[in-house]
């Protein structure tokens, strides 16, 4: 028996789509070791970080979120139309409680104790975000199961490694740059097993903070001025050469001091589908000539 060609290919969508389905109930064990159980498919979802709202409208999830915290800002088109309900550290519990979800995304902080705040009333909570380069990916494909959305997970981790690929094949053979990153003026940095360190690595760079620090640690500016970076990222030249000791330093001198725009650090500092934006803002400060 003969099948038409756009008959053939219809039944392998569906038979791939059948293959990727999650099965309900779910029960997955979140980064504080709690075991979510989801017994059918979330219709409505709050989630309570931008990574996660992110990746949400990436693997074909928008749909389903009915709220989001105070530093979702993009896509512009889902978020300016969902109600903030705080943040990590300040939510509005009462808010959430009242908009019915029946799966909340939050952080795993011990600090914040979102997780468990919610989870007291009486809420499904999943506490979880990628700390790690490969935990975002892995992140991705678990909010594609508890969605089930795998299809679309799949196909997002799919384009974003390809992409990352590409722009790290065109800074490969350039000579590494040691770089201070900086998170905030405190001063916070990244380690090299940092997502935003190993970022650094694909990007041409280094990081100047050893791994023994952790991965976002604060660090002492003495350590800094004894590395002598070559690049510096996170605050803007005036604000380096007013630091104690710090105008003498190879990036200062050399003006190769950059401060991301508003959208770079954002996606610099999400861990989520924009990493590859991320990426290439990083070669751009790192290796300019690469990108030409």
């Amino acid at each position: 028996m003969h099948f038409p060609r756009s008959a053939l290919v219809l039944s392998v969508l569906v038979l791939s789509s059948l293959a990727s389905a999650t099965r309900y109930p779910l029960t997955v064990t979140d980064d504080l070791g709690r075991s979510v159980t989801l017994p059918k498919e979330p219709r409505r979802i709050v989630a309570m970080l931008p990574s996660h709202t992110e990746t949400l409208v990436a693997i074909g999830a928008g749909d389903k979120l009915v709220a989001v915290d105070r530093f979702s800002n993009y896509p512009k088109n889902v978020v300016d139309r969902l109600p903030k309900v705080g943040s990590g550290f300040s939510p509005n519990i009462e808010a959430i409680v009242a908009l019915k979800p029946d799966l909340v995304l939050a952080n795993e902080s011990t600090d914040s104790r979102l997780t468990e705040k919610l989870a007291a009333a009486g809420l499904t909570v999943y506490g979880g975000t990628a700390q790690t380069y490969n935990e975002v990916f892995e992140k991705i494909g678990v909010l594609g199961r508890l969605t089930n959305r795998e299809a679309g997970a799949t196909r997002l981790i799919t384009s974003m490694r390809t992409d990352l690929n590409v722009l790290q094949r065109s800074v490969q053979k350039r000579p590494k740059v040691s770089t201070y990153y900086e998170v905030d003026p405190s001063p916070y940095s990244v380690g090299p097993n940092s997502f935003i360190g190993v970022l650094l690595q694909k990007a041409g760079g280094q990081t100047i903070i050893p791994a023994r620090l952790g991965d976002f640690p604060k660090v002492d500016p003495e350590l800094i001025v004894k590395a002598d970076p070559q690049v510096m990222v996170g605050l803007n030249l005036d604000d380096a050469r007013k630091r104690p000791g710090w105008g003498g330093l190879q990036a200062v001198k050399a003006l190769k001091v950059y401060k991301p725009t508003d959208e770079e650090r954002d996606a610099l500092s999400r861990p989520g589908p924009r990493l590859a934006v991320a990426l290439r803002t990083l070669i751009r400060m790192l290796h300019p000539e690469a990108l030409k």
